[in-house]
């Protein structure tokens, strides 16, 4: 007996998403039986409305997204699944639309699981320079400029926010970066900015037990918008991209950054420091500063940031989206739909500003317990670079699932990948 997703109503799906979850479904049930060649038709191409490609790219996504495990770590992995998957389809005229759409797939497919990995790897093993090792070599396939700059290279360029964050670890941080250029232009690229805590204990404020345990995937944010450009990159879409990832752990020791700190962003502004748990939003604020010498046509930040996000929208339902740009707002949630990552836009109102204010600096990490969502974002906007759009997304509902459920594993979901590049594929504004 083939089943669907338990944590939402198959109803409430596109036609695209329900495509995704039964071939799942059923090369989940293939596997089970050990089948090595499985054969379907396109699904949603007939009462589904979809078109050929659109309807091989949701069947073929299904299949491989369904059948991910994480593998790395086991000495005896099981099957992986079918060897084989065959699109049947007895209109010759649709053969290229098909073989188009599946081609797609299987590229976001394999950065989304590549991702996934990151993910679930342990917090001593994907380090930033593991992460930044994964990257390059990755950048190298499909034709993308790295650049991954060292512990002295980002503090001689002022980032004194990700600079304190990083202090308290024996593991040093990198700030990795992705330049896609087609056609060898950069002008005016979409700047995708990620957050790569690789380890959060909290800092001098130790998070409890429980808090902690899920903290390897605190770097999610960043996992994502590298995998967006990589996936962009291999499927030559004609939009420059760049992705900054600053990475860094979180760790409690003597050299520790404290409560009371005063640190000086990138751009010049200065942070108060009220929690040490509050430790993503500083290092993406030396990014965004970072983005501003690109010129950018938008920037969009990716980040598991709060868990005031999860108790607002609910573990597994939706990320929360920020921006103060209508188009650009409209455009992601437009993606969010197509690729079924949802996203929920949030106000972002001035009154958040007032609960930031700091007596002592420019700012202060950390508004308090109320609010935390709207004052995380609109901390965030003060390092965004002026004049440009910018959106925010909290994805810390959605990195990593506490159970399977269609094409979504248990753990790293890959979460941000598909929207980003269904996005990039016609960005606005």
């Amino acid at each position: 007996m083939v089943g669907f997703p338990p944590l939402r109503s198959f109803k409430d799906m596109s036609h695209a998403e329900k495509v995704r979850h039964a071939a799942a479904a059923a090369a989940q049930r293939a596997r089970d039986l050990r089948v090595r060649t499985l054969a379907t038709v396109v699904h949603g191409a007939g009462q589904g409305g979809l078109s050929p490609e659109e309807a091989a790219q949701a069947t073929v996504e299904g299949v491989l997204l369904g059948l991910y495990t994480y593998q790395r770590k086991k000495e005896n992995a099981g099957g992986s699944g079918p060897e084989t998957l065959l699109l049947v389809e007895f209109d010759a005229a649709k053969e290229a639309a098909i073989a188009a759409g599946a081609r797609r797939a299987e590229t976001l497919a394999r950065f989304v699981n590549r991702v996934r990995d990151w993910v679930n790897e342990p917090g001593s093993d994907m380090t930033p320079r593991r992460l930044a090792e994964e990257v390059r070599g990755l950048a190298a396939e499909v034709g993308v400029r790295v650049q991954v700059l060292d512990e002295h290279q980002i503090t001689a360029l002022g980032m004194g926010a990700l600079t304190a964050v990083a202090r308290g670890s024996e593991e040093p941080p990198r700030f990795i970066i992705l330049e896609y250029a087609p056609e060898g232009r950069l002008e005016r690229p979409v700047v995708l900015v990620g957050k790569g805590i690789t380890f959060d204990s909290g800092g001098l404020n130790l998070k409890s037990e429980e808090g902690m345990l899920t903290m390897k995937g605190d770097m999610a944010g960043a996992a994502a918008v590298l995998g967006a450009t990589l996936a962009a990159a291999a499927l030559g879409l004609p939009v420059p991209v760049v992705a900054l990832a600053p990475a860094c752990e979180n760790m409690p020791s003597g050299k520790s950054y404290k409560p009371g700190d005063i640190l000086r962003a990138l751009n010049g502004k200065t942070i108060e420091i009220v929690n040490t748990d509050a430790e993503g939003r500083l290092i993406l604020a030396d990014a965004l500063s970072y983005a501003a010498r690109y010129a950018p046509r938008a920037v969009i930040d990716v980040a598991t940031l709060t868990g005031a996000a999860i108790i607002a929208l609910g573990q597994d339902v939706a990320a929360a989206l920020f921006s103060d740009h209508e188009e650009l707002a409209a455009a992601l949630l437009r993606a969010a739909e197509a690729t079924g990552e949802r996203l929920w836009r949030m106000p972002l109102w001035e009154d958040y500003l007032e609960r930031i204010k700091s007596d002592v600096a420019d700012v202060k990490n950390s508004g308090g317990r109320y609010g935390g969502l709207g004052t995380s974002a609109m901390f965030l906007k003060q390092f965004a670079p002026e004049g440009v759009p910018w959106a925010h997304l909290d994805i810390a509902p959605m990195d990593m699932a506490e159970k399977a459920r269609g094409y979504i594993p248990k753990g790293g979901t890959g979460f941000g990948v598909r929207l980003l590049v269904r996005y990039l594929e016609d960005p606005r504004p």
